[in-house]
C-alpha cells in the first residue's frame, strides 16, 4: 500500500483505470484539478494521501483521502466529536476523511480492479490506515458517502455506521415534466406550476449548456455568482477557486452541465451540475440578485427536465432540503463509516451512532408521508 501526497505521481490513465471514468468526482482529472487550482492542499486543510495498492507495478485498488485539520467541507458532521477529544485531553485532528472534498454525492469509494478479491483487499488497506494513523498519532478514519453495500461490508470489519438522509428525484419512465407532475395530486401540481409560471412572469429565461457548449465567460459569470452567493450565507467567498471552474470543471466534457439564467440578456444566476451515465448531481449554485422561485427552477426542475430528456434514471440535488420532498424528491439514506483509534472514545461513537439511527429512521418515514403523490400511488 501506498499513501500519495499527490495525485500527480499516477497517470491518468492508471487511476482511471482502477478508479472509472463514470463517476465524475473520481475521475484523476477532477481529484488532480483540486490540487492544482489550489482547492485541496496542506494549506487548505486537505493534504492528499490517497491510498493505492499495488501487486508489483500494478495497481489494483486506488481511493482518495485526505489528511485533514478541520472538518469542512465534509457534510457529515462530527463537530460533537471534536468536543469530545478536547474535553477527553486528546487531539482529534490530525484526522483522514475518504471523501470526494465538498461534494456529499454517494458513490464508489475504494475501487478495486475487476477480478480481484474484493474481502481480502478490503481488509488490507483497512490495516494500512490504522497502522499509518498509530504511527502518525491520527485520531481516526472516516469514509463518507460510500454505497451501501461497501458502508455494510465496513461495518462487518468493525467500523461504526452512521446514516443521514438525503432527498433523490427518481425517474419513473416520464416522457416529459408534465407526464412527472400528473403523478402529483391536483393541489401540489398547481403549487409547482405557479412556482415555474412566476420565474417567466418575471422576465427570466434559462439556458442548459453542456461540455464544449460552456464558453469561457460563462465559467467566469458563474465563479462570480458563486462567490457572492458564499459570501452571503457563510462570509466567505467558497471553498473553490476561479481556476477550479475555469480549468478543472471546464475539462470534464460532457459529464458538466451548466444552467445559466437571464433577465434579458443579462445573466443574473447559474446552477452548475455533474452527472455520470445515470445520474445526475446537482452541484453548486450562485446568483447576482435575488428572484421568486429562481433557485427552485435552476437547480430543481431543470435538473428534472434534463435527466427525462436524457434518460438519466436518479438527480442527486445535493445535501439537506426538506423543501426539496414537495417537489418529488424522495428521502434516501446515506451513510459512513468511522474507525476510531482510542477504544473509549470509540465506544462513545458507536454508541451515539446507535442511538441516532433510531432517529434518523424516524425521520425518513415522516418525510415519505410528506410527497406530493397521488395517495393511490
Amino acid at each position: 500500500v501506498e499513501f500519495a501526497t499527490t495525485l500527480a505521481t499516477m497517470s491518468a490513465g492508471e487511476w482511471d483505470r482502477v478508479a472509472g471514468m463514470d463517476y465524475p468526482f473520481l475521475r484523476h482529472r477532477f481529484l488532480l484539478g483540486l490540487e492544482e487550482t489550489g482547492c485541496t492542499t496542506a494549506d487548505s486543510g486537505w493534504q492528499p494521501c490517497h491510498v493505492v495498492l499495488r501487486r508489483g507495478e500494478d495497481a489494483i485498488a486506488v481511493m482518495p483521502m485526505y489528511h485533514k485539520s478541520h472538518s469542512y467541507g465534509e457534510y457529515v458532521f462530527d463537530w460533537s466529536w471534536a468536543d469530545a477529544w478536547q474535553r477527553s485531553g486528546l487531539d482529534y485532528y490530525p484526522k483522514l476523511v475518504s471523501a470526494i472534498p465538498f461534494t456529499p454525492a454517494t458513490g464508489p469509494r475504494l475501487c478495486i480492479g475487476q477480478g480481484e478479491d474484493v474481502a481480502a483487499i478490503t481488509a488490507t488497506v483497512l490495516q494500512a490506515i490504522q497502522q499509518l494513523a498509530n504511527k502518525r498519532g491520527i485520531s481516526s478514519w472516516h469514509i463518507l458517502f460510500p454505497v451501501e453495500s461497501v458502508s455494510e461490508e465496513l461495518l462487518q470489519l468493525g467500523l461504526h455506521q452512521r446514516v443521514a438522509t438525503q432527498f433523490h428525484w427518481f425517474n419513473d419512465g416520464y416522457e416529459s415534466f408534465d407526464d412527472f407532475l400528473s403523478t402529483f395530486s391536483s393541489r401540489k401540481r398547481k403549487n409547482l406550476r405557479r412556482e415555474r409560471k412566476r420565474v417567466v412572469e418575471q422576465g427570466l429565461r434559462l439556458e442548459t449548456r453542456t461540455g464544449g457548449e460552456i464558453q469561457a465567460k460563462h465559467w467566469q459569470q458563474f465563479y462570480t455568482f458563486y462567490q457572492l452567493t458564499y459570501a452571503k450565507r457563510s462570509g466567505h467567498g467558497g471553498y473553490l477557486t476561479r481556476e477550479f471552474f475555469t480549468q478543472t470543471a471546464a475539462a470534464m466534457g460532457d459529464q458538466v452541465v451548466l444552467v445559466m439564467a437571464y433577465h434579458g440578456d443579462h445573466p443574473v444566476a447559474g446552477a452548475l451540475y455533474f452527472r455520470s451515465s445515470d445520474t445526475l448531481f446537482g452541484r453548486y449554485w450562485g446568483c447576482e440578485r435575488e428572484f421568486d422561485c429562481l433557485h427552485f427552477e435552476a437547480c430543481y426542475y431543470q435538473g428534472i427536465e434534463y435527466c427525462i430528456a436524457n434518460g438519466l434514471q436518479r438527480f442527486d440535488p445535493g445535501a439537506q432540503g426538506e423543501h426539496k420532498i414537495q417537489r418529488g424528491f424522495h428521502p434516501v439514506h446515506t451513510y459512513s463509516n468511522h474507525w476510531i483509534a482510542d477504544a473509549q472514545l470509540s465506544a462513545a461513537v458507536g454508541d451515539f451512532t446507535r442511538r441516532e439511527l433510531a432517529h434518523v429512521e424516524a425521520y425518513k418515514e415522516q418525510a415519505a408521508t410528506l410527497l406530493p403523490f397521488k395517495q393511490s400511488l
